[in-house]
This record gives structure tokens, C-alpha cells and sequence, in this order.
């Protein structure tokens, strides 16, 4: 009579740590894009004035949606490269 062993099945645990690596990335991405809207919405203005008297404004949420743009960038590429 022969007998078998079963071993753990070692894809689960790879799938497992794929799947778990895709989901804080994507969490953190969208945290990020949040903040870009909540700053849109609640933040000031970045303004600047001249010695004539002439000023000029920026929303603010352009300045953090660059660095959640980038922040994107990084983070997709790391996260989710061909393994």
C-alpha cells in the first residue's frame, strides 16, 4: 500500500502575498488622491505679490496633486511590476 504526503499547497501563500501587496497599494493611492481632493476643497490658496502691488494665486491642490501624482508613479511601479 502506498501512501502519499500532502504538502501545503505553496501557491496559496504567493497568492496571498500578491493579493495583499495590491491592496495597500492601491490604499495608497487613493489615500493620496483624497488628500488632493480634501485639499481642493478645504485648503488655501498659495499667493504672491509684487512690490507693484500685483498678485497672483495658485490653488494649493496643484502643488499636492504633483507629489500624489509621483507618489502614484512610484508606488504603481513598485507594486505592481511583473513578478
Amino acid at each position: 500500500m502506498a501512501s502519499f504526503s500532502h504538502e501545503p499547497s505553496r501557491t496559496a501563500g504567493a497568492r496571498h502575498d500578491w493579493a495583499t501587496r495590491d491592496m495597500w497599494a492601491s490604499l495608497a493611492i487613493t489615500a493620496a488622491w483624497v488628500a488632493v481632493v480634501a485639499d481642493a476643497l478645504y485648503g488655501p490658496d498659495i499667493t504672491s505679490s509684487t512690490p507693484g502691488g500685483t498678485t497672483a494665486s495658485c490653488p494649493s491642490a496643484v502643488v499636492v496633486a504633483l507629489f500624489a501624482f509621483l507618489t502614484s508613479w512610484v508606488v504603481a511601479r513598485y507594486a505592481f511590476h511583473d513578478r
